[in-house]
């Protein structure tokens, strides 16, 4: 059960590659104490073009408004659509707000997303992100959406598909969260893997020109607006280690053409550093790094949640 992965995930982390990635869940006294959404989500089978046979499951409040906003919640590895439904605040947040909630789910060996294949890493690829772009115009389509307001999410495998999909369809999702993530491409192999033990470990250093170019490479001619990024890591984690914050912050301040000196930066909690990056009259990056904490970000700051939503200007 996901309640019971937390306690594990750091004794085996080490040399268990579908470990590496996972978000350790929270105890039963924390997962209590959120508030828990209605009953609701529904799978969908049949939903467009889906090479790599990913699972859709779509969460629609009972009061939704008559354009619905969608956001798409990704699970880290060994993780699920249902866990995230179940384990983070999104659910109830759609119930306030009045948006509706994708969760994939990644059935393969492991279930992490891949974020490393040539064919995930290109505009109308054959992968991964083809699939959650088709969960997305279905619910367009069904639901009456605002493709005007198609937003991203997730922790950790989550996270680095978060990245992937701002850089592979900047015409569909107008902004993103990546909790605990990699930069586009970082994680790329042509072998056939999907780890890449270098860019896991924060060894990757690229200038933040060579970081936008492989973003932008990947819908090669397109011209319009990219979509706004939010950040999120813990300074000790040893999964997806914290070099990959500023690498991250490098690539999205290339790309979205902000100075990569804060426009301000706050302390809203005293281990929280909160910068943000300006241009055109709006904030375009968004980072938090936490002090002291690990891998087990996402669900040590469950409203993470809330601050994403805020992000996206659907509170």
């Amino acid at each position: 059960m996901i309640a019971h992965l937390r306690s594990k995930t750091m004794a085996v982390v080490a040399s268990v590659v579908t470990l590496s990635l996972l978000a350790a869940s929270p105890s039963p006294a924390q997962a209590k104490s959120r508030p828990e959404p209605t009953d609701g989500l529904v799978e969908v089978t049949s939903f467009g073009p889906n090479p790599s046979g990913l699972q859709m499951f779509q969460y629609i409040p009972q009061s939704v408004h008559r354009h619905p906003a969608v956001v798409v919640v990704l699970h880290y590895c060994t993780g699920s659509g249902p866990a995230m439904f179940s384990g983070t605040r999104f659910a109830a947040l759609a119930d306030l707000h009045g948006f509706i909630v994708v969760y994939p789910s990644a059935p393969r060996e492991g279930h992490c997303f891949d974020v490393s294949s040539p064919g995930a890493l290109t505009h109308n690829g054959n992968s991964d992100p083809v699939g959650i772009v088709s969960m997305v115009r279905y619910v367009v389509k069904r639901q009456n959406g605002d493709t005007r307001r198609v937003f991203v999410t997730g922790m950790s495998s989550g996270a680095m598909m978060t990245n992937v999909l701002l850089g592979d369809y900047p015409d569909v999702f107008r902004a993103g969260s990546a909790m605990m993530g990699v930069p586009f491409a970082c994680f790329a192999t042509t072998d056939g893997s999907m780890w890449n033990s270098q860019c896991a470990n924060g060894a990757v250093d690229k200038t933040p020109r060579e970081w936008g170019d492989l973003a932008r490479g990947a819908f090669p001619g397109y011209r319009g607006a990219r979509p706004r990024m939010q950040l999120w890591h813990g300074t000790l984690d040893n999964i997806l280690f914290y070099p990959n914050f500023g690498e991250e912050i490098e690539q999205w301040t290339d790309v979205l053409h902000t100075s990569r000196t804060p426009t301000f930066t706050l302390h809203p909690r005293p281990n929280w550093t909160h910068t943000g990056y300006v241009s055109r009259g709006r904030v375009q990056i968004d980072a938090y790094s936490v002090e002291g904490e690990t891998h087990n970000l996402g669900f040590n700051v469950p409203e993470w949640a809330d601050i994403a939503v805020d992000f996206f200007g659907l509170a």
